[in-house]
């Protein structure tokens, strides 16, 4: 029989009155975690191409009679987002579906089956963060996401974290050096953090660093800076990151994180002639990565 056929020996109950619920087909719903972290775009081509401007230097000082001086807003590097197609589905048999007590069944299949779309865009985009720290999967300037050695016009600069867990002294080190980030041409840029992006091991660890009034883990009488200052105004817990340690810091630099969306999920519903069986599929195009690596700081965790 082939791969993905439901038959009534599949899920024998589904034939029995009475029967109101269905055991891992309700489990509630949340909002997408993906959407809360990426730029969402709409696309109408099969790739879309992001490319840095170097912009301006420092404007020099013009003397009395001397000429202006003219530079150049230079092409960076590129970064391209190539579509890809994900898509699922499953087949019921004609003898399940005339034999099935509700219609409530074949309706919670279809629901069952965008949660798995849901969970592969989740998956996709964190991916994005969870291979970061690895030059295999290069972004446009030829290296990790997450690196001390991204190329630009004026020397080699970072976005990696000196790695460490998630505490006050490491995250007072990421806001300063989100503070320090500076433009293609090495110029300091308007730069802070946007929010904090962490697993739920770090969840509890991340409310006391930031909600404690006073430093937390200490006798002292010192304040909580980062609560005084409101240096992270959002938290965002991911449970599709896979390193329990890593943590990140989303600054507010545009063009960052992207989800670029060529099809959104679709269910398309037909049925076969000669089996008179039922199909049912999901489709997906879309691509996720990164523009402007300034838009996050990687932290692997100790």
């Amino acid at each position: 029989m082939p791969a993905g056929i439901i038959t009534r020996s599949a899920h024998p109950e589904a034939l029995w009155p009475g029967v109101k619920d269905w055991f891992g087909l309700s489990y509630a719903e949340e909002p997408a975690t993906w959407s809360k972290i990426f730029e969402r775009e709409t696309s109408d081509k099969y790739q879309e191409i992001v490319v840095e401007a170097t912009g301006f230097g420092l404007a020099p000082v013009k003397t009395e009679g001397a000429p202006i001086e003219y530079d150049s807003d230079q092409q960076g590097y590129k970064s391209t987002f190539v579509h890809v197609v994900y898509a699922m589905g499953y087949i019921v048999t004609m003898e399940e579906l005339a034999d099935g007590q509700y219609k409530i069944i074949s309706n919670r299949r279809a629901a069952n089956l965008a949660r798995s779309m849901r969970w592969t865009a989740e998956v996709v985009h964190a991916n994005v963060l969870n291979r970061g720290f690895d030059g295999a999967y290069a972004i446009g300037d030829g290296v990790a996401l997450f690196s001390a050695s991204h190329p630009t016009l004026s020397g080699n600069q970072s976005n990696l974290l000196t790695a460490a867990d998630l505490s006050e002294t490491s995250l007072e080190d990421a806001a300063k050096a989100t503070w320090r980030l500076k433009s293609n041409r090495g110029t300091p840029i308007n730069s802070g953090i946007r929010r904090l992006i962490i697993s739920p091991e770090d969840a509890f660890n991340a409310t006391r660093i930031l909600n404690s009034v006073l430093r937390p883990g200490t006798a002292n009488n010192d304040i909580n800076a980062l609560n005084a200052m409101g240096i992270v105004p959002d938290v965002v817990v991911n449970k599709y990151l896979t390193d329990t340690d890593a943590w990140f810091v989303q600054t507010d630099v545009r063009d960052g994180l992207m989800s670029m969306w060529r099809n959104e999920p679709n269910l398309d519903q037909d049925n076969d002639f000669d089996t008179k069986n039922a199909r049912a599929s999901s489709y997906m195009r879309f691509a996720a990565g990164v523009g402007d690596w300034r838009s996050v700081l990687g932290n692997s965790g100790s």
